[in-house]
């Protein structure tokens, strides 16, 4: 009955794009099923790091550092004073606190009209005080020694792309409706809205297409989130933000991290009940055969997201958990999982992000922009901080920064670097292929999707699940 009162439920919040195939009038209708060889599609996306943090070192294949005859990468970027910061590494999993940043601004400081050598000044004219060499770090083998078997493994995606300059709460949008609708910082108090065309789970459950985001987050706090999605309950997230600008203090209350990647438009209560899994559940459904058609796979966004000051070294053991559980399981012969993260984290990467088609007509924006309520506080401390971090263009036309990105299936070509262009729009357009489903916005329209890692008309290559090295103890472990 809950099922039957959510889909006629999303099949109006899609509207006219739910009769609309992708293959056009002549087309198969709306969910209508193809790539018979792939039942499974599974994300797995972490935290803020950039394709370079990770995989700079990563030799013999994509695209990574320049090194010196000292083996050493030999890029730098430079400070406020003009004296150039090297990259730079250490033995360790642990990461800083606080830095370095992504914020909106600091990320198009980072860009520089694609000079790329604003990651050590970024730093410094937002986060003064604090060490700006951070955004100058990477890591090696010997720290991550399952991702780069991984990435030495399964095809990789040297040209993955976040979708905006900015934060993980507009990245992660991308991720689930091809669109940031606006937002532009992780603040909660202004996730009131809803995309035109839906995300990608309104269409899924419009065409009875099973979907489930598997997450770490309490029952009490699932139970507060569906009451705290009620409509008239949802503009009391503005209040809270009004609150702040009045009582700074309480700022670090209402600023949140993710706690389901489905909930970053507001899940109503049967969406909720429905879809959101206990990470307990994932475990025995990839071991069963019995993981839905679409699986969001969350980290504990406090302890292994990877996001600073994280020992990353948690987060690579989960990672390794999922994948491993995925090729252990009995659905691992028609399984496609992602490997990914939101965004850059402020760490530094020598390729320039290309440009990227404006997803829709909705302008980038401060909660201060957005709400006219919330002007009367932006002269206040925290308001000149938040504008401060929310400065720079007010437009989605630019990619961000390159993440980490490998494409595991048992149908992945073995040995495969796919050049393509990609960002998490590129998800939403395997899904769409997947099932003939309408793309959500321009830019899912233009995505490519994962197909050119796969080879489906041979044999699966990695039908026998390979075996990947074992991820690096945390420290003190």
């Amino acid at each position: 009955m809950l099922r039957g009162i959510e889909r006629a439920a999303a099949r109006r919040r899609i509207g006219a794009a739910a009769t609309r195939p992708a293959g056009g009038a002549d087309g198969p209708a709306p969910g209508t099923e193809s790539l018979p060889q792939i039942k499974h599609i599974v994300v797995l996306m972490l935290e803020n790091h950039s394709y370079d943090a990770y995989f700079g070192m990563l030799t013999g294949r994509g695209d990574g550092f320049k090194l010196g005859t000292d083996g050493k990468p030999t890029e730098t970027n430079p400070a406020l004073d003009g004296v150039q910061v090297p990259l730079w590494t250490i033995d360790s999993t642990k990461q800083e606190a606080a830095v370095p940043t992504q914020t909106w601004h600091a990320s198009h400081l980072q860009w520089d009209d694609g000079k790329r050598d604003g990651f050590v000044r970024s730093i410094q004219e937002t986060l003064p005080g604090l060490n700006y060499r951070e955004g100058m770090r990477y890591w090696t083998e010997q720290e991550l020694p399952f991702y780069y078997g991984l990435a030495r493994t399964f095809p990789l995606a040297p040209r993955w792309f976040c979708s905006c300059l900015g934060p993980t709460f507009p990245n992660r949008r991308f991720l689930i409706s091809g669109t940031a609708h606006g937002l532009i910082d992780d603040l909660p108090f202004d996730m009131i809205d809803y995309p035109e065309h839906g995300t990608i789970f309104d269409h899924l459950s419009a065409h009875d297409i099973s979907w489930v985001n598997y997450h770490h987050i309490s029952q009490f706090k699932i139970a507060w989130r569906r009451i705290a999605h009620a409509p008239a309950l949802g503009y009391l997230r503005l209040l809270g933000g009004a609150i702040a600008g009045i009582f700074p203090q309480l700022m670090p209350v209402l600023q949140s991290k993710v706690q389901a990647t489905a909930d970053l438009y507001p899940l109503g209560f049967i969406r909720s009940v429905n879809h959101l899994r206990p990470i307990n559940d994932f475990w025995d459904a990839a071991a069963s055969g019995t993981l839905p058609s679409v699986s969001i796979v969350d980290p504990d966004f406090s302890y292994n997201s990877e996001e600073n000051p994280q020992d990353i070294a948690h987060g690579e053991a989960f990672s390794a958990r999922v994948i491993n559980a995925v090729m252990a399981g009995k659905g691992w012969p028609h399984t496609l999982l992602v490997w990914l993260y939101d965004e850059h984290g402020g760490y530094y990467d020598h390729v320039p992000p290309p440009a990227a088609p404006a997803p829709d007509d909705v302008p980038a924006r401060s909660p201060y922009e957005k709400f006219p309520v919330l002007r009367l506080f932006a002269r206040t401390a925290l308001g000149k901080k938040l504008t401060a971090a929310d400065a720079g263009p007010s437009s989605y036309t630019q990619f961000g920064f390159r993440v980490p990105a490998v494409i595991v299936s048992p149908y992945a070509k073995p040995d495969y670097v796919t050049e393509l262009d990609y960002d998490h729009t590129s998800v939403l357009k395997l899904i769409e292929r997947k099932w003939n489903l309408p793309a959500l916005t321009n830019r899912d329209a233009a995505a490519c999707d994962l197909l050119d890692a796969l080879d489906l008309a041979a044999p699966p290559a990695f039908l026998t699940p390979p075996k990947l090295p074992a991820p690096r103890p945390p420290a003190g472990s």
